[in-house]
């Protein structure tokens, strides 16, 4: 694929790009609190681990577009034959199309596997030239679609600058959401506390209080903190709650060495004991002033454990650090009453069947409509205490 200045070409696995050029567009200001899912060694490690491959039903395609020879464009992208891990679903268009007598099956799939974590996926090395870069990555994976012979494919979670920027090539751009915390610049949790309605604020330390009371408590890991022993000991976690939520869990044993090895500066595990034993434990990610929540496991029943393990303790480590913000991963309108606001997310779709595409785009019209009024909605009803306009 060739075009006006640059040229265009999928190049297969991360590892077949490497850290330098993959780093380079993902992350061009250097790794210091780098967004840890642009990163290449997180798409190294989920990829060389089994987890995203071909035989899972992810066949990595990263779209890279060259300048004289060097890479300055980077699209990570997928080929898929189901829709799982996605989080962003799209069930009912592929029922759609093979009720009509076509396949929805290859398609592509421009994400961080298994990640509903919002960030930049137009990856771009050459600030002085981004616009241009931007425009021929989306066009290109466009002809990627069709010399494929793809139905479609999809751009999840990406930011709202490049969602924009979608629209204007021509993709369909749907909107969803997640409910995020906000750090307003708080010295401690009994601050946030304090901006909270004085029942919502009750329910929290009622619930923080029951975990203390069952004698639970908490390590936060990270760094040379990540040994494999500890890693034997969460991958039981996710493996017990993976199982019944999806019945495989996606990641393999591996991932979690690998990340472990190559990200421990921005891995963290909150992980809960009790009488010396851990008993559950949360992944998380940071970088970039965020801090991404990403799986949860435990063996033993604690009431209010999930909440504290995933959420409150979240928001300590982030006050801690002096992060922005925390992301809890998808879905729960129970985090709304934790402190966790709804959020808008994005995600920009190209369908080639120009019967599906015309279906879709009404819909989208509709959707985005009443994604925006459940969340107003759902902000007016937030836990934080209302603020009395001054005459």
């Amino acid at each position: 694929m060739t075009g006006g200045e640059f040229s265009a070409r999928l190049a297969g696995r991360a590892a077949e790009i490497g850290r330098t050029a993959w780093n380079a567009c993902a992350n061009p200001g250097g790794l210091a609190n780098a967004h840890p899912f642009t990163r290449y060694e997180f798409f190294e490690a989920v990829e060389e681990s089994g987890s995203a491959t071909p035989r899972t039903g992810w066949r990595p395609l990263h779209l890279v577009i060259e300048h004289n020879g060097r890479i300055v464009g980077l699209l990570p992208l997928y080929l898929k034959n189901h829709s799982q891990g996605e989080y962003v679903f799209d069930h009912a268009w592929a029922d759609a199309l093979e009720r009509a007598g076509g396949d929805y099956y290859p398609k592509l799939q421009a994400s961080v596997p298994f990640t509903p974590a919002t960030g930049r996926r137009l990856l771009v090395a050459d600030g002085d030239r981004e616009d241009a870069i931007r425009a021929a990555l989306l066009s290109t994976a466009q002809t990627a679609v069709r010399e494929l012979k793809a139905s479609s494919l999809h751009i999840t979670f990406l930011t709202e600058e490049e969602w924009r920027a979608a629209g204007d090539a021509g993709y369909l751009l749907r909107t969803d959401q997640q409910f995020h915390w906000e750090n307003r610049g708080y010295s401690d949790f009994a601050q946030f506390l304090g901006e909270l309605s004085s029942s919502k604020r009750k329910n929290l330390r009622k619930e923080r209080e029951a975990v203390r009371a069952e004698g639970v408590e908490f390590d936060w890991l990270t760094g040379s903190d990540l040994t494999e022993s500890v890693w034997d000991i969460f991958f039981e976690f996710y493996m017990d709650t993976g199982g019944r939520k999806w019945g495989h869990p996606y990641l393999t044993r591996g991932f979690f060495s690998r990340v472990g090895a190559s990200m421990a500066d921005q891995t963290l595990l909150v992980m809960a004991k009790r009488n010396g034993r851990h008993i559950a434990g949360a992944l998380n990610f940071f970088g970039d002033g965020v801090l991404f929540g990403r799986n949860w496991g435990c063996t033993e029943f604690v009431p209010f454990l999930h909440f504290e393990t995933c959420y409150y303790q979240a928001i300590e480590f982030a006050i801690a650090r002096g992060l922005k913000k925390v992301e809890a991963g998808a879905q729960g309108e129970h985090k709304l009453l934790r402190g966790y606001m709804p959020t808008t997310t994005y995600s920009a779709h190209y369908i080639a069947h120009p019967g599906l595409r015309r279906a879709v785009d009404d819909y989208l019209v509709r959707e985005r409509e009443a994604v925006a009024e459940h969340i107003e909605e759902l902000a007016e009803h937030g836990p934080f205490r209302k603020v009395e306009p001054r005459d």
